[in-house]
């Protein structure tokens, strides 16, 4: 992500698989969207069940929009020949918060260093240009409480600013959890201080 941006390019759902092919090894590319590290593991236990007969599982993923964590694994395959080339292309493509892992089925002739750096980055980018890849906004969620007359005030401001509200409770004692695009932020965030009454915090920060 651009750091004057607030929007990231991600995958909107798994790709198809593709194949590449070299020497009569296959090299199966799969790209999935993930949220979190610990959606790694099942993916690639699916896919090893799937291709029971694979030599290498290698895989890269990126995580974070701001803050980017990435891994890259080849999978017994030369260091760096493949998990760096299928990173490679997430840079290329600009890409976070996915998964690309690619299968090689061993032919039965060898491919060198630089044959196999350049199936696992061709098959990388193959997945990657099948891929369904969207822009998304970073969004930061905002607790509004609030008492009851408040409420048509506190309402206008969110039409206004054309806010998604996530969850209400409409009581005498209101509280609304709405979501605003990471830009704004800030600046709505002041907008609702300055309504006397009504209390914002962020989500995450401490009660």
């Amino acid at each position: 992500m651009d750091i004057y941006s607030d929007t990231y390019k991600t995958l909107a759902r798994p790709s198809e698989v593709v194949l590449y092919k070299n020497s009569r090894s296959k090299f199966y590319g799969y790209a999935f969207p993930i949220k979190s590290e610990t959606e790694v593991k099942p993916i690639l236990d699916d896919l090893r069940k799937k291709h029971h007969t694979a030599n290498h599982v290698c895989y890269a993923w990126q995580l974070g929009a701001i803050d980017t964590r990435y891994r890259a694994y080849d999978d017994g395959e030369p260091h760096n020949s493949a998990g760096m080339a299928i990173y490679g292309q997430l840079q290329s493509f600009e890409v976070t918060d996915l998964l690309v892992v690619v299968v090689r089925i061993f032919g039965g002739t060898k491919l060198g260093l630089a044959g196999l750096t350049t199936a696992y980055r061709t098959t990388a980018l193959m997945t990657l240009e099948m891929a369904a890849i969207v822009t998304r906004t970073l969004q930061r969620r905002f607790v509004l409480s609030f008492d009851y007359p408040l409420l048509d005030v506190v309402m206008r401001t969110i039409k206004q600013h054309q806010m998604e509200i996530i969850t209400q409770e409409m009581a005498m004692d209101c509280k609304l959890v709405v979501s605003v695009r990471e830009m704004d932020a800030d600046r709505i965030k002041e907008e609702f201080k300055a309504i006397y009454g009504l209390r914002i915090k962020k989500i995450g920060d401490p009660t």
